[in-house]
């Protein structure tokens, strides 16, 4: 597929498919025309990519690891990589909870509160 439809099936930007490339996370093969030609397992691959790198993972560690993912062989290096990656994911799996359950506490006080409606008063806003 072309870089167009990866990008439009994987809800990712031809600039970004660009630049995984250019990191070595994605490859595609040339048309004789000069195109970049994907095969059907990049739509899989990009969307794999973007949910580590919002899990906070850099470009190096998503090349180091990606070999093991795709293949399920793995060196004791990169196992325990992808055990210290996991572990990071869930600390902040946990932070983000908590930082959930804090909001949570402010929407409870605000409804009890009451909903005001136009601009906040002038202390709230500092003014």
């Amino acid at each position: 597929m072309r870089i167009g439809e990866l990008a439009r099936r994987s809800g990712v930007s031809v600039r970004s498919l660009r630049y995984y490339e250019t990191q070595k996370l994605l490859e595609s093969t040339r048309t004789a025309g000069g195109q970049r030609d994907y095969a059907e397992g990049a739509v899989g691959r990009v969307e794999l990519i973007q949910q580590l790198y919002a899990a906070g993972l850099p470009s190096g560690t998503i090349v180091e690891l990606l070999p093991c993912v795709t293949t399920g062989l793995a060196t004791q290096g990169m196992l325990d990589q992808l055990m210290t990656e996991r572990a990071h994911i869930a600390t902040r799996i946990d932070e983000l909870g908590k930082a959930k359950e804090k909001l949570d506490r402010v929407i409870e006080q605000v409804i009890a509160a009451g909903i005001v409606s136009g601009d906040p008063p002038a202390a709230a806003t500092g003014g």
